[in-house]
């Protein structure tokens, strides 16, 4: 009877897989996920290819342009940051999709039951449309069904597609709401317009500091 797979000794990298996005290593070729290939691989070129879990999707994420967003695109938080300030009302990621560091769900104010629960919004306020409006008014694109959130932690990951430029625009659509915070409320003051304040959270804007 053959034995099962489990490596005591160092893994010898033998080549990534482009078409399957597998890397295969000797003894086993199916044993080690995408993910860990980026981290495998990662140190050698810089620059690889790896696969994301959530909904069965795939998509490739590069090394090198992970830091390196659009000019236009300046996020005051990370999708980290956002999740443990407290976001859709904790049901965002309350599954914790494998495709993202575990870090991020450490300290991340989630939903215990799947339902939304507004004392979980930095703000207090419920502030975001179901999920179902979205797509009923054509902005959900297929390889983001959770929406522009979902858009945004793949593209902090690295990930750039086609659709990154309408996601952008909508980013920066956002900023009059921003202008209206500024125009009609002392700075600081977190208690004025409470609920403009927390959508605009959903977009990475940091409000607090309006």
């Amino acid at each position: 009877m053959q034995k099962p797979y489990a490596p005591n000794k160092p893994i010898l990298f033998e080549r990534l897989c482009e078409k399957r996005n597998v890397v295969e290593f000797r003894g086993n070729p199916e044993y080690f996920s995408g993910l860990l290939c980026l981290l495998l691989v990662a140190s050698r070129n810089n620059e690889q290819k790896t696969f994301g879990f959530l909904q069965n999707t795939r998509y490739t994420v590069s090394m090198n342009t992970r830091k390196k967003f659009d000019p236009r695109f300046t996020p005051n938080l990370t999708p980290k940051e956002m999740l443990e300030l407290g976001v859709f009302g904790g049901l965002y990621f309350s599954d914790k999709p494998k495709e993202f560091p575990k870090s991020w769900f450490t300290h991340a104010k989630l939903s215990p039951d799947g339902k939304q629960h507004k004392e979980l919004n930095y703000f207090g306020v419920n502030a975001s449309q179901p999920l179902a409006v979205w797509q009923a008014k054509g902005w959900i694109h297929p390889q983001d069904p959770r929406g522009w959130f979902q858009w945004y932690c793949r593209y902090y990951q690295g990930r750039r597609t086609e659709d990154d430029e309408r996601q952008i625009k909508r980013w920066l659509a956002m900023q009059r709401h921003v202008a209206q915070i500024k125009n009609n409320c002392r700075k600081g003051d977190v208690f004025c317009r409470p609920k403009q304040r927390q959508a605009l959270l959903h977009w990475a804007y940091d409000t607090r500091k309006l």
